[in-house]
């Protein structure tokens, strides 16, 4: 690449495509979804990672829009900080985290970040945002039916076998699993999931036309963004996340998404 045109590419990815968040919509058939949650809408915020590239006021107007958005649900999947070692920036994002509304609540999970800023100052705004779905089940009811959230530790900081967590919900209940990494639904052994909703890998965040992204970090590499196909054939959705690592993004624009469930898709 030319001198000039690799200077483009560069400002165009650090000045525009990496703040520019777009909303996305996808509709996502779940079979044993209940006919009552027909049209369930999830606002999936992950990655955010609030540091010297984007801090307060960028994430308030994060906030801001998400709170704006016709949904039921808010979950969010991890990774609220960049850098390693400091309870500044985990203090500094909670207290945005924790205006987010939604109508029938709002349920977060950490990332590896989390973790490595500060694990025990992490898991305590997490508690006390009233938002903890950290390996634990919670059933969310409409008219009388429900469907259930299940909350994964972090695959390379906090885990905790999904097996046994999920036998806490009935067999024939709709399950759907927050996870901050997505290689997390490659370790179930005999329980199963109708939806995991993960981050992590950012889409890559540098993808090349034809090429694709050159770094994913995860095992699967299968589990790069939108909806793809565990190992057992369940769905797991994956977002692009809001922030990033490096200051950087290319043909990999960052997203709020947005997820309406369904029975079935015409």
């Amino acid at each position: 690449m030319l001198p000039g045109a690799a200077c483009l590419v560069g400002g165009y990815s650090f000045a525009i495509e990496r703040t520019d968040v777009e909303v996305n919509r996808y509709r996502i058939a779940l079979p044993r979804l209940p006919a009552e949650f027909e049209g369930f809408t999830i606002v999936h915020l992950t990655d955010l990672h609030y540091g010297p590239f984007a801090g307060q006021a960028f994430f308030e107007k994060i906030v801001e829009r998400v709170n704006r958005l016709s949904k039921d649900i808010v979950v969010c999947t991890g990774d609220y900080v960049l850098n390693r070692n400091t309870t500044k920036e985990v203090d500094a994002v909670w207290p945005i985290l924790v205006q987010l509304q939604a109508p029938s609540g709002v349920y977060s999970v950490l990332g590896n970040h989390d973790h490595w800023a500060d694990a025990g100052r992490s898991l305590f705004w997490l508690e006390k945002s009233g938002q903890s779905l950290r390996h634990t089940v919670l059933p969310v009811e409409r008219n009388g039916k429900r469907i259930w959230l299940a909350g994964a530790g972090d695959l390379w900081e906090d885990h905790h076998a999904l097996d046994p967590l999920l036998r806490k919900i009935p067999i024939e209940d709709c399950r759907i699993v927050l996870a901050h990494n997505p290689d997390s639904a490659d370790r179930l052994k005999v329980e199963t999931f109708d939806l995991m909703l993960a981050g992590h890998t950012h889409g890559g965040q540098v993808r090349f036309p034809l090429l694709g992204a050159p770094f994913m970090p995860v095992r699967n590499k299968d589990y790069t963004m939108g909806l793809v196909r565990s190992q057992k054939g369940a769905p797991v959705f994956i977002s692009r996340g809001v922030g990033s690592t490096i200051p950087l993004r290319f043909n990999c624009a960052p997203e709020i998404a947005i997820i309406e469930l369904a029975r079935t898709i015409d």
